[in-house]
């Protein structure tokens, strides 16, 4: 098989969860499903494609945070086993979008330092894993058929 003839096959199937990813992100700006991206190299005699997201508040909104995470959690990949903090945990003002405290309705505080917003975390929003879990099963046909089709090809 010619050399990037692969990486190409393989790159098209990166795009197609990295969409999916994108197409099951919950939405508040757009700013998480934007960072969503996707690659593929060749390292060795090996293609590797990667789907990622670079936000590193990305793993709460797939995994949830707190007794709220904790209590709903479904989707997320079986493999990984999240530990939840369990108690509430107070925000600072200036940590937080005001319209998005007011959205989630916390509780506050008001202080001399500021107002503080109480958390107890949020459900899991998966969107990643269920993003290649989802399609794993076209993935690996799509691969098979392409590889076939440039193997067929390559024998002619």
């Amino acid at each position: 098989m010619a050399g990037g003839t692969l990486k190409k096959i393989v790159s098209v199937q990166v795009q197609n969860v990295k969409a999916a990813a994108r197409f099951g992100c919950p939405i508040k700006d757009g700013e998480l499903r934007n960072s969503i991206h996707g690659y593929t190299k060749a390292v060795d005699d090996m293609v590797i494609g990667t789907v990622y997201t670079n936000k590193s508040y990305a793993t709460y909104v797939e995994m949830g945070t707190g007794p709220k995470g904790a209590a709903n959690h479904a989707g997320i990949s079986p493999v990984v086993n999240p530990s939840y903090t369990m108690s509430p945990w107070w925000i600072h003002e200036s940590q937080v979008d005001k319209e998005a405290a007011e959205e989630y309705r916390w509780f506050y505080l008001d202080t001399p330092d500021g107002r503080f917003y109480q958390c107890t975390g949020q459900p899991a929003q998966p969107f990643m894993y269920p993003a290649l879990k989802n399609n794993e099963d076209k993935v690996v046909e799509r691969l098979e058929k392409a590889l076939k089709r440039e193997l067929r090809k390559a024998c002619e």
